[in-house]
């Protein structure tokens, strides 16, 4: 046992004490010590991992473990938030974790700093009870990079953690999966994302004489329109269908009397797994060909890609998680893969991984909030979570 009292590890005072750390990427702000503060005296084994890459900004990040043998379960999540936005327009200031109405207030409060809370309570209580002897070991990857860049924080913490031989079996990711209420989804993978950045040039002149100028504008309609008018795929077994969203198109003219010599546009497309981000660079540059071939001109496509889609297909891990959601809130929570991407898309490379946390309709908005008794219910959905695990892959 431990010398802390599990009846004084309240999820909301945790929250509220992350919340007031001004955490907005690339700066912790306090929020590393707040944990460290409270799991080192628990037993917890702390790491302070600063990692940096020219380019970005330097990153702490924080590996605390409990226990030292198999299996490992790991709780991932990210203390670092958004901007707030217009201060002026939330009704309480943005990081002084204010409670009204049986909701607290602030940035972070769903993305994520209350499930990391959430998920440090449950990790608490499980020490005090067990004790470092339990059969296992529990870790907390914190970064504050996931909101930003993400180049400093999980990716290296994982590739830290690969060198030591001290990887996770399994991995649990708080970020907010809920739509309605907690117990809604798990989300069991995510759609890959790529951003493409489409640059067409062509000739310079009069609007007037058109036929003297080679105009790139027309050339850029054509390949835009076949981009957003073919569907990529129907979708499949555990995915919905790929998408292509616009979200620039330019060309840097002002003259109504004047053909552009070049027109840009930029567009992301999230994606199943029909598509890689290799394949797709493959076929976006075969459509852009064909057009060019058709109407002259050149093209240049400069292609990002954060991740390809992965899945956790159900089984083992997804049953504990799934069956800690449905006994603490009576709800059976869908297995789903919508959405953005998350760090899990650099755990998956290391070990099975799920998410599950908040409800998200708040998420980055003014007035960002989360109801008190959600806090505590999915502190209690994790450490149900821990229990079911290690009765199941123990021993």
């Amino acid at each position: 046992m431990t010398n802390l009292e599990t009846s004084v590890i309240d999820p909301v005072e945790i929250a509220a004490a992350l919340i007031r750390c001004e955490s907005v990427t690339p700066a912790d702000g306090g929020a590393l010590r707040v944990l460290e503060e409270l799991l080192a005296p628990a037993g917890f084994r702390c790491e302070r991992l600063a990692f940096s890459e020219p380019g970005t900004p330097d990153i702490d990040n924080l590996f605390a473990r409990f226990g030292t043998g198999a299996p490992h379960f790991c709780f991932a999540g990210h203390t670092d938030v958004v901007p707030t936005g217009e201060v002026s327009s939330w009704s309480r200031p943005p990081f002084a974790a204010d409670i009204r109405d049986g909701l607290l207030y602030g940035r972070g409060a769903v993305d994520m700093k209350g499930a990391v809370a959430a998920f440090v309570a449950a990790a608490l209580r499980f020490a005090a009870e067990q004790g470092a002897d339990f059969g296992g070991s529990i870790s907390l990857l914190i970064t504050g990079d996931e909101e930003g860049p993400a180049v400093n924080g999980t990716r290296k913490v994982l590739d830290w953690l690969a060198q030591a031989k001290a990887l996770p079996d399994h991995c649990l990711v708080g970020e907010p999966t809920n739509p309605d209420r907690l117990g809604d989804v798990i989300k069991i993978g995510r759609r890959g994302s790529l951003t493409a950045r489409l640059r067409v040039t062509g000739t310079q002149g009069h609007s007037a004489y058109p036929h003297l100028a080679d105009n790139p504008v027309d050339k850029l309609v054509h390949i835009l329109h076949r981009l957003i008018s073919e569907p990529l795929d129907d979708g499949s077994a555990h995915f919905e269908p790929s998408t292509v969203a616009l979200t620039s198109v330019d060309v840097g003219n002002d003259a109504a009397n004047i053909i552009p010599a070049e027109a840009r546009a930029r567009f992301n497309i999230r994606f199943n797994d029909h598509h890689t981000a290799a394949s797709l660079t493959e076929r976006l540059h075969r459509t852009c060909a064909a057009v060019i071939d058709e109407l002259g001109g050149a093209y240049d496509l400069e292609v990002t890609s954060s991740g390809d889609c992965f899945l956790t297909e159900p089984g083992p891990l997804v049953d504990v998680v799934a069956g800690a959601v449905e006994k603490v809130t009576g709800l059976k929570p869908a297995l789903t893969t919508g959405g953005g991407t998350s760090d899990a898309r650099f755990i998956k490379d290391h070990c099975p991984v799920v998410e599950f946390g908040l409800v998200g309709q708040t998420m980055h908005q003014i007035d960002e909030r989360v109801a008190v008794d959600d806090l505590h219910l999915l502190a209690a959905v994790y450490g149900e979570t821990l229990k079911a695990y290690f009765n199941r892959f123990a021993g």
